[in-house]
């Protein structure tokens, strides 16, 4: 293929290929050509023109196919217009020649379609050039037309078409010409030239304005022709060029040919006349309608009224918005005056389609053409019109006059007038949802009195649409749902007496009912019961009168069904009525029964049957919405009712012949009713049924009396086909925009779907109105569906008698009834057959398969295609359920000697069908032989020319065979894709089913390819590039379907292999269908952009934009300005508006959002906030709230910038028109998705500072910028008119607060960005808060409170007052109590109102108590004697304890209200079999009927209050306030805190309830397993629990209880090990910490009252406390000191595994420290610190048994953390990482707490302490042997010199232990490390200060080498701090020396030191130059020779005198001291100080 592009055709390399390669390579070459001449130089085109025009002229010649001679005309018409364009006309001259030679070979055809369509081509491009030729070749055209066949006149149609683009204006004098050829086209036999002929007229009409003035007539007759028989394709160009022609006569664009209006009358009359004229009397010419008319027949197809309807819509979208607003009440008229037409509704099939058409005109246009204030207006038009009809109604049937009496024609002409209004204006207010709340405000419509006037017109069909429309309202407003069911019921209740007011009332009530379905805000509980009492009320009394009975037995049961829509919560109140209402209504017995049977007259039996009828609906109702009700128990309950129903079955024959016709109507729907509920109730129940039922079931599919009616096969066959095959039977079958008029088509002759065939269908759970099919099609429908999930219960002889029976009835009945059984039987066998295979059953003995073959074997050869596709879908099934190979293969023998055979196109193609289907269900195609002979057969076929339908079936069934044979297809891809090619290239055109077919092929063998296809091999890239050529030919297609189906392909490869798609070429192709008027393309068009934007955004949008720029349109759609404007997620947004389909809506805002999250954070963010800007703000509504009230402007008179920039919306304010709610809540979606996008990528999106800097330097844009605009748009939304952008609007406020609140204002130090929007945000939450708003937008804005309160930005108490007001009268109202809660919505909603607002307050009150702490803390450390600290603490009280103090005044009220919140909570969280326990009333803030609802919002809240509450107590410290809650109206709670049966409740009583509330709801939820996202419910249960320990009453409690501190500890334990988040950890610990403190101030208590007690007796005789008693035993789960010991164990073994001996790794403990985090370190350091307090909670032998335990895991941490890997040296406690030595001190803390722990020295534990401490102690000895790994000696001597100050004598002194402590003591004043030095002269120093038994052994020992270390100072003087420091500290530690030492030894320590230290003075030369550490040694030896000289005066004196070189020494030092002190002083004694501050604090640290 490469060898195709080039400018030249290769002749060389296309001679050496075959045929169909060379077919294929000319067409890529024409392809490449078509895009390579535009960009070649014009002179190169010149000098190759001759040649290529002769290349060109030779394929011609060469019998083109059809995609080839398109291309082959465009190429050659471009040629000429780039190159030279004078030789045009000899080729025009050329192809004339062609057209007018009389070659008749089959060749010869293609090349005078080819000539036809290069003239077309060539006039197109060059225009005026040819004018000269144009008379000729019209003439030769026109001649041409007469002898040619279809596909010639569809040519010459198309020619014309582009020859009048191409001259323009310059045609005129041949208009009428082409006009009569077009008009003989426009009713041709072949549908393709229809279309041509329709699209050559539209392009006729630009110019020739006779086409819409004099010809007008004519040619909307001809179309009304046009449409007769028609196809889809047919009545949507028609009606295209219909509809374009009436608005052109509408609106006039020329002024001269205004034609001459008939009689004064508006053009929109005339026109709708004329379309009123087709709509009634179809194209007939006058004469034959009159003589129609005459003999009282009607020949109007329903195509012909269809096509009306289309053009309608088209003529109204021509004219725009804008018109339709001007002219809807005249067009309205007119369209009602066609609705109430006697003759469009002579039959009821007749209405339902009229009634549906106009509806669909209805709904098309003002559904998609109008914003919502036009949508509003035209609502109240409706409304007028049905108060118009009504009134006119109720005059006629008022007036007395016999003779003025209305006619019953004339009720049901309004009827439908009303069905029609009623319908539209439900929809309209739907769609308008909350915003429509100022229709029903508006006195002029009083919109709700209209509809509910017209529940009372004697037509069914108008009181039901009455009902649905205010079914709508309900929706549309929740609130109004109540309001509207309070005044429907009364009115029931009051004209109980009409038979009209009984029936449409209580459709009404019934409607409301179903409607909460829809509302998540629900109707108060009561009304159910009021419901059920009227339905009780209607059905005791409807025997009371016979002129009503059967309207009030239908109401009542019409009410109990669409009360058991609400669900199971309300319905399991109601069930034991409802079973009593069941019992009543069915005989007591089948005796019983059988004596109904002899009595009653046809009245009765109407009555009776209704009333079963209606009972059966409402169990069917039940089991659909209350399946979880319905127990075994149930059910066995209804089992006799059943039973008698199903009885009654067999008696309706003798019925119908007693009475007649009169019943059958009603028997039908009671068979209808009973079917339907057998088939969803399991089997088995009514086993002993079953042979009626069957016997009844084969009587109604095959029985003699159901055969007259024609079947209606569209309702009841596709539903059982497959999906896939339906588009076989045609486009109407698929989805389009036109099916909901398409689907009467093929409705049967009984009528189409109407309301009035089913009231109960107002209970559905549908949004659009419901259309229930009439009964007979109905019944037909649930038979089938209950046969095939009855036969299989039947047994096994039985099912085949019945099949054989089936087999024998169709064989012997003919023509239309033969059909109707056959279709009916084939459905039911495919329901058994689909059932079957859904639940893996079998079908039963081999016998059966015969009777099942033959009667599908019988459909595939039937002449319906939807038959065929059942019959080919059932054996599929069929195959799968007998699942055996064998039969399979017989089954497919069978198919194929059949294709052999049979000669006629419905047998061979319904054959070849069952064979790609037949492994459909089987896992696919196995074996290779198989598939090799399928497809011989499928080529063959699908070669046929002669049948394009066998083509067509045939080749849809090879795309299931490569589909089905998966890998094993691979070898057999080449010879298909030839084969899809070669037939792409030569179909023709006038048959596009076979090209839809072809498309299915092509993506079956791109996906069979799949990844193959990126391969780079010569195979490959041949199949790719077939690919490609194939999807160009289908894309160049005129039919809409294949171009779909192409897009859909290039999608597919696009996944597979994205560099071969050229996305410069399909994104402007896929745009440009964007608004095609087919919706299956622009569903595949914005499937393919959906995957196209997930990994190319950027460059689709770019290519979109290059698009429009290049387009010449002349009619520049709305479209292309949209994408020119805002590109095209501009378009995409304005589609969005437009379309109403669910799934392309979805998949265009998942479009949106991938374009979103690719571009939004990369540069193009400005853009995408405008864009939602622009969206949000196109409302036509101008009456949008002001944004900041006046006395905000007032107060704040620096914000009037601010506030007036956006005081009210621009009406005209960017590219978009009224926009929908729900479009522009999908806009705010998107403002929230762009906000958490932007979290995720650059801190500067958060960061004023930082986006300013880079925005200097760089152009990217950051969110923070736009703040502003976020702010705005979020105040937009939330005060929008509709409720559910207002939620949105509160969740982006919500959002914007938490992400921004924290931002500072770099202008402003001290301020926050947010400040600045406080007026804005006021005004949005404030209309949240009044009185008429619907509580979820109220708790929505309390969140939204809370976190702008919590959120710090505002800090004055002023400001902050605004929003705090808004709360408070929110808990005024929660105060004020259920009493005057609004009856409007469920009650749940009340305890979600009342719950978020007090989570709000107590989100607030937590913040406050935290900003109060806050404050303290600092304070309290700081001296606050200085006046300034006081001074800003009072400046910023305002905000922070001001906050507190705001809160204060509610506290008393709030913990009320909180601990009522928690009780019932708990409540509620009780399990199951604690039901009973449930107050019966319901809690403190739900109702007992609502307990389910409130459930989820209790959840929601409970932990902030819950942590508030803690907070509260933690602040009284658990005493009582004095006030009582007298000045609350509303109940603290029902059970007031603990069912008190007797008086008032202690304080301690109350307070223990109030710990347990706590305590017990905390333990239950962190105990369940819930999910991740809880973290921050847990966080806010252990802050709480954290404060309450806080408290000493709450800690006394818990130390007092074991068992509850045992159960806190295994909770917390559980926590630690399931939850990684280290601020869960932390806090578990610090709970650990206070409960080990509550326990161990519960011993320190008792332990000291027994002293008390026990005052005189010996210390050692006390009684034992604390754990382990007097045995020293644990009991694990129950010993508090076990479970901390566990959960401590838990933290050190996770952070450091070495510590485990199982986990330790071979090489011995590594480098595991170091992955320690500074979080881990806090963990270990916590738990260490918890370790070391557990010996004081144990009794003496208790603590015993746990020292060991205790010991080891300290020593072990301390070990892991002094031997550090060889890469880290050291790590002093001085020096090394921070987050190590907090851990290092914790251990030696510890390990300083258990050592001086008072256990070691009680009299009966003392032994065993010191064994086990000597032990330890030889431990940590050890420690200092570490192989080849460094040693912390310093820590390790830290650790030692606590043994040796604080275990005693017992301990230390015992050898080998003394011995090595010593050397380890050495080792270190001889370490070459000084800081290790340094460390161990200042541990010396601790140890010379212990007691005598423990220090002189190491005075003896250590004194010497700490003299002999001071005495070589003055050889090797201190060179560096750390050597300074070790000098000093040896000082120290001499000093202490000489303290321990006796009096009478002093003074020769002194002698021995005071050399020493004069030894260190240097004299004033030396002085000078000496470095600086040396220095320091002089002066701080001069100090403390001053010090000790005076102490020791004698010592001194005598040593000056007897040693006069000292003396001298010392006095050189003075004086040279003296010149430098002064200057020196400031700067080195900082220094030393500095040097020694570490050793000061490590010392007081531990010892």
């Amino acid at each position: 293929m490469e060898r195709a592009h080039s400018l030249l055709l290769n002749e060389e390399a296309c001679g050496q290929l075959g045929e169909h390669q060379r077919v294929e390579f000319i067409f890529e070459w024409l392809n490449h050509l078509k895009k390579l001449l535009p960009a070649t130089d014009r002179a190169h085109v010149k000098h190759n023109q001759r040649r290529l025009i002769d290349q060109l002229s030779g394929i011609l010649i060469g019998s083109p196919g059809p995609p080839t001679r398109w291309l082959l005309a465009h190429c050659l018409a471009l040629l000429y217009r780039l190159g030279d364009p004078v030789p045009a006309s000899l080729m025009v001259d050329r192809c004339n020649d062609i057209i007018r030679s009389r070659d008749d070979s089959p060749s010869g055809l293609p090349t005078r379609l080819a000539a036809v369509a290069c003239l077309g081509a060539l006039f197109e491009q060059l225009g005026r050039m040819l004018a000269g030729c144009f008379k000729d070749t019209l003439t030769n055209l026109l001649k041409a037309m007469k002898s040619a066949e279809s596909q010639g006149r569809y040519e010459i149609m198309l020619c014309l078409e582009k020859i009048l683009q191409g001259l323009g204006v310059s045609a005129v004098s041949s208009h009428r010409d082409i006009y009569k050829a077009a008009r003989a086209c426009l009713t041709d036999r072949s549908m393709a030239v229809r279309c041509a002929s329709a699209k050559c007229l539209q392009e006729l009409q630009r110019e020739a304005a006779f086409l819409w003035s004099s010809e007008l007539e004519n040619v909307a007759t001809l179309c009304f022709r046009a449409f007769e028989g028609s196809n889809y394709n047919v009545r949507v160009s028609v009606s295209k060029l219909l509809g374009t022609l009436l608005a052109a006569a509408a609106e006039p664009r020329q002024t001269a040919a205004l034609r001459p209006s008939g009689r004064g009358r508006s053009s929109l009359e005339e026109v709708m006349d004329l379309l009123s004229g087709g709509f009634l009397r179809g194209g007939a010419g006058f004469l034959r309608a009159s003589g129609d008319m005459l003999k009282g027949t009607s020949s109007v197809g329903k195509d012909v009224r269809i096509g009306v309807t289309q053009a309608c819509v088209v003529f109204v979208s021509t004219l725009g918005g804008s018109w339709l607003e001007t002219n809807f009440p005249a067009f309205l008229s007119l369209l009602m005056e066609l609705a109430s037409h006697g003759r469009a509704t002579q039959t009821p099939g007749d209405a339902v389609l009229t009634r549906r058409c106009v509806s669909f005109i209805l709904r098309s246009t003002l559904g998609s053409l109008l914003g919502e204030k036009a949508q509003t207006n035209a609502a109240k038009h409706l409304c007028l019109a049905v108060a118009q009809q009504k009134k006119a109604i109720d005059a006629a049937l008022t007036d007395g006059n016999v003779e003025t009496r209305v006619s019953s024609a004339d009720v049901s002409a309004s009827q439908h007038v009303l069905v029609c209004c009623l319908l539209e204006l439900g929809g309209l207010i739907q769609g308008l949802g909350s915003t429509a709340a100022p229709l029903l405000t508006d006195g002029s419509t009083a919109l709700l009195d209209t509809v509910i006037s017209v529940l009372l017109h004697p037509a069914a069909s108008a009181s039901l649409a009455a009902a649905w429309c205010l079914r709508c309202v309900a929706m549309a407003m929740p609130s109004q749902g109540s309001l509207l069911l309070d005044h429907c019921a009364e009115r029931l209740m009051s004209l109980k007496s009409s038979p009209e007011a009984v029936a449409g009332y209580g459709a009404a009530v019934a409607a409301l009912v179903a409607a909460v379905q829809h509302s998540p805000l629900g109707i108060p509980h009561t009304k159910g019961m009021v419901v059920l009492g009227l339905a009780e009320d209607l059905l005791r009394s409807a025997s009371q009168n016979s002129r009503i009975s059967l309207q009030r037995t239908q109401a009542g049961w019409l009410l109990v069904s669409s009360l058991i829509t609400l669900g199971p919560a309300v319905i399991e109140h109601h069930l034991p009525r409802l079973l009593l209402l069941w019992r009543c209504v069915f005989p007591a017995s089948l005796r019983e029964q059988e004596m109904e049977l002899r009595r009653g007259d046809f009245f009765t039996w109407q009555v009776t049957l209704e009333g079963r009828a209606g009972a059966l609906c409402a169990m069917k109702n039940l089991l659909l919405h209350c399946r979880e009700l319905v127990t075994d128990d149930i059910i066995s309950r209804l089992l006799t009712p059943l039973a008698c129903a199903i009885a009654l079955l067999t008696k309706l024959p003798a019925l119908l012949r007693s009475y007649g016709s009169s019943v059958r109507s009603w028997s039908v729907i009671y068979r209808l009713r009973v079917y339907e509920l057998l088939a969803l109730l399991p089997p088995h129940t009514y086993q002993e049924s079953f042979g009626l039922v069957m016997n009844q079931l084969v009587s109604d599919l095959s029985g003699q009396e159901n055969l007259n009616q024609s079947c209606s096969e569209l309702t009841l066959l596709p539903p059982l086909c497959h999906h896939d095959d339906l588009p076989l039977v045609g486009p109407a079958l698929h989805d389009t925009d036109h099916r909901y008029i398409d689907e009467q088509l093929h409705g049967s002759s009984v009528g189409g779907g109407s309301l009035d065939n089913d009231a109960f269908s107002l209970c559905e759970r549908s949004d659009e109105a419901p259309a229930p099919p009439p009964p007979p099609v109905a019944l037909t429908a649930a038979t089938v569906r209950l046969f095939g999930a009855l036969l299989p219960h039947i047994i096994p002889p039985q099912r085949v008698k019945i099949l054989e029976q089936f087999v024998e009835t169709v064989n012997q009945l003919k023509g239309q009834r033969q059909q109707t059984v056959q279709t009916h039987v084939c459905a039911a066998l495919c329901s058994l057959l689909k059932h079957q295979g859904g639940v893996r059953g079998s079908l039963g003995p081999e016998e059966i398969r015969s009777p099942v073959l033959s009667l599908l074997t019988g459909a595939l050869e039937s002449v319906s295609p939807l038959l065929r596709c059942l019959a080919a879908e059932g054996l599929a099934r069929l195959v799968q359920v007998v699942g055996d190979a064998g039969f399979t293969v017989s089954v497919s023998l069978l198919c194929f000697d059949r294709l052999k055979t049979a000669r006629d196109a419905a047998s061979r193609s319904g054959y070849a069908l069952a064979l790609g289907a037949l492994y459909r269900y089987t896992g696919g195609i196995s074996s290779p032989q198989h598939l090799s002979t399928c497809l011989g057969v499928l080529f063959t076929l699908s070669q046929d020319s002669t049948s394009p339908e066998v083509q067509t079936w045939s080749l849809h069934s090879l795309s299931l065979v490569i589909d089905l044979s998966g890998g094993l297809y691979r070898a057999h891809a080449e010879p298909s894709f030839t084969l899809v090619l070669r037939l792409l290239l030569s179909v023709p055109p006038t048959h596009p089913e076979v090209h839809h077919s072809l498309g299915r092929c092509l993506h079956a063998l791109i996906t069979c390819l799949g990844p193959d296809l990126q391969g780079e091999g010569a195979a490959v890239s041949v199949l790719r590039s077939s690919c490609l050529v194939g999807c160009g030919v289908m894309q160049d297609g005129p039919d809409c379907l294949v171009q779909a189906r192409s897009i859909s392909c290039l999608q597919q490869l696009h996944m597979f292999s994205p560099p071969h798609v050229n996305l410069a070429t399909l994104v402007p192709a896929l745009c440009a269908h964007l608004c095609s008027s087919y919706l299956c393309l622009r569903r595949a068009v914005v499937a393919c952009l959906r995957q196209l934007v997930q990994r190319e955004a950027v460059e689709v949008s770019e290519h979109a934009v290059t698009l429009v720029k290049e387009l010449p349109r002349r009619d520049n759609t709305q479209l292309d300005v949209t994408i020119k404007e805002v590109g095209l997620e501009g378009a995409l947004f304005t589609l969005l508006d437009r379309e109403s389909d669910p799934g392309l809506r979805r998949d265009i805002q998942e479009t949106l959002v991938h374009m979103m999250t690719s571009s939004a954070t990369s540069g193009k963010l400005g853009h995408w906030l405008k864009l939602c800007k622009d969206v949000l703000s196109a409302t036509t509504d101008c009456s949008s709230p002001v944004e900041a009230s006046q006395e905000d402007e007032e107060a704040d008179p620096g914000r009037d910038d601010d506030s007036s920039a956006f005081k009210a919306r621009s009406e005209s304010g960017g590219p978009f028109t009224a926009l929908r709610w729900a479009t522009r809540r999908f806009a705010m979606e998107c403002v929230c998705r762009i906000i958490a996008q932007c979290e995720s990528s650059d801190p500067a999106h958060f960061d004023m500072v930082l986006a300013q800097e880079r925005r200097l330097h760089e152009s990217t844009d950051f969110l923070v910028l736009h703040l502003g605009d976020l702010v705005r748009m979020a105040f937009m939304a939330a005060t929008d008119h509709s409720d559910q952008l207002r939620l949105a609007g509160l969740q982006t406020l919500l959002v914007i607060i938490r992400r921004f609140s924290a931002i500072p204002e770099p202008e402003f130090p001290g301020h926050v960005i947010l400040e600045q929007y406080q007026a804005n945000v006021g005004a949005a939450l404030r209309p949240a808060f009044s009185a008429d708003a619907p509580p979820d937008i109220t708790a929505k804005a309390c969140q939204v409170c809370s976190a702008w309160i919590a959120s710090g930005v505002v800090s004055d108490l002023r400001d902050l007052r605004r929003v705090h007001q808004l709360l408070a009268s929110s808990l005024a109202k929660v105060q004020s109590g259920r009493d005057t809660c609004s009856q409007l919505y469920n009650e749940a909603t009340a305890t979600m109102e009342t719950l978020a607002v007090l989570k709000a307050w107590a989100e607030v009150y937590i913040v406050a108590v935290e900003r109060s702490t806050q404050k303290e803390a600092p304070d309290r450390t700081a001296d606050l004697s200085i006046s300034s600290s006081a001074n800003v603490s009072s400046g910023s009280e305002s905000g922070e304890a001001g906050l507190l103090k705001l809160v204060q005044s509610d506290l008393s009220t709030l913990s009320r209200l909180w601990l009522a919140a928690l009780q019932d909570y708990a409540l509620l969280t009780l399990p199951h079999e604690y039901a009973s326990q449930l107050p019966d009333t319901g809690g403190s803030f739900y109702t007992a009927e609502t307990l389910k609802q409130a459930r989820a919002h209790y959840t929601s809240s409970w932990a902030p209050i819950l942590h508030a509450t803690s907070l509260w107590l933690h602040s009284t410290g658990f005493l009582m306030p004095d006030d009582s809650p007298a000045n609350l109206s509303r109940p603290a709670t029902p059970t007031s805190m603990g069912h008190t049966v007797g008086g008032a409740k202690s304080s301690e009583d109350i307070n223990s309830d109030r710990l347990h509330l706590i305590l017990g709801i905390s333990v239950e939820f962190l105990c369940s397993p819930h999910s991740e996202d809880q973290m921050e419910n847990i966080a806010s249960c252990l802050r709480a629990l954290q404060a309450l320990l806080d408290v000493s009453w709450p800690r006394a409690k818990i130390g007092n209880d074991q068992a509850l501190s045992v159960e806190l500890l295994s909770v917390l334990h559980r926590l630690m090990v399931t939850r990684e988040s280290v601020y869960v950890q932390l806090a578990v610990l610090d709970l650990l910490r206070q409960i080990v403190t509550a326990a161990q101030e519960h011993v320190r208590e008792k332990r000291h009252s027994a002293e008390v007690d026990d005052g005189a007796e010996e210390k050692e005789t006390l009684p034992e406390f604390g754990e382990g008693r007097d045995t020293g035993g644990l009991i694990p789960g129950r010993s508090l000191v076990f479970g901390a010991l566990e959960l401590c164990l838990c933290v050190l073994v996770r952070k450091l595994p070495q510590l485990s001996p199982k986990l330790a790794s071979p090489t011995g403990p590594g480098g595991s420290v170091w992955s320690l985090t500074d979080n881990d370190c806090q963990l270990v350091a916590s738990a260490l610190c918890v370790l070391s307090e557990l010996p004081s909670v144990c009794s003496p032998e208790g603590s015993v048994s746990i020292l060991p335990t205790v010991l080891y895991l300290l020593l072990g941490v301390l070990r892991e953390l002094v031997h550090q890997p060889s890469t880290h040296t050291v790590v002093s406690v001085g020096g090394g990482s921070a987050s190590l030595t907090v851990v290092i001190q914790a251990a030696l803390q510890a390990l300083k707490c258990v050592v001086t722990s008072p256990m070691s020295r009680q009299e009966k534990s003392r032994g065993g302490w010191n064994v086990l401490l000597r032990s330890a102690l030889n431990t940590l000895l050890g420690l200092w042997d570490a192989g080849d790994r460094a040693v912390d000696q310093v820590s390790l001597l830290t650790a030692l010199t606590v043994f040796l100050c604080s275990a005693g004598p017992d301990v230390c002194t015992v050898e080998p232990l003394h011995m090595l402590s010593l050397q380890r003591f050495t080792a270190s004043m001889e370490a070459k490390d000084p800081l290790v030095v340094s460390r161990c002269y200042q541990l010396l120093t601790s140890v010379f200060q212990a007691p005598p038994t423990v220090a002189v052994p190491y005075i003896q020992a250590l004194g010497p080498p700490l003299v002999q270390f001071l005495q070589r100072v003055e050889r090797s003087r201190p060179q560096s701090p750390e050597e300074l420091l070790g000098v000093l500290e040896g000082v120290r530690a001499m000093e202490a020396l000489i303290q321990a030492a006796d009096e009478s030894q002093r003074p020769q320590l002194v002698a021995v030191l005071l050399p020493l230290l004069i030894s260190f003075l240097l004299d004033e030369n030396a002085l000078g130059s000496a470095p600086a550490a040396s220095r320091s040694l002089h002066e701080a030896a001069l100090k403390d020779l001053m010090r000790l000289g005076p102490q020791h005066s004698a010592v001194f004196r005598s040593l000056i005198s007897s040693s006069p070189h000292l003396k001298s020494r010392l006095e050189a030092a003075v004086k040279g001291n003296q010149e430098s002190l002064n200057a020196k002083a400031g700067s080195t004694n900082p220094r030393s100080a500095a040097k020694s501050s570490p050793s000061i604090t490590l010392k007081t640290n531990f010892l």
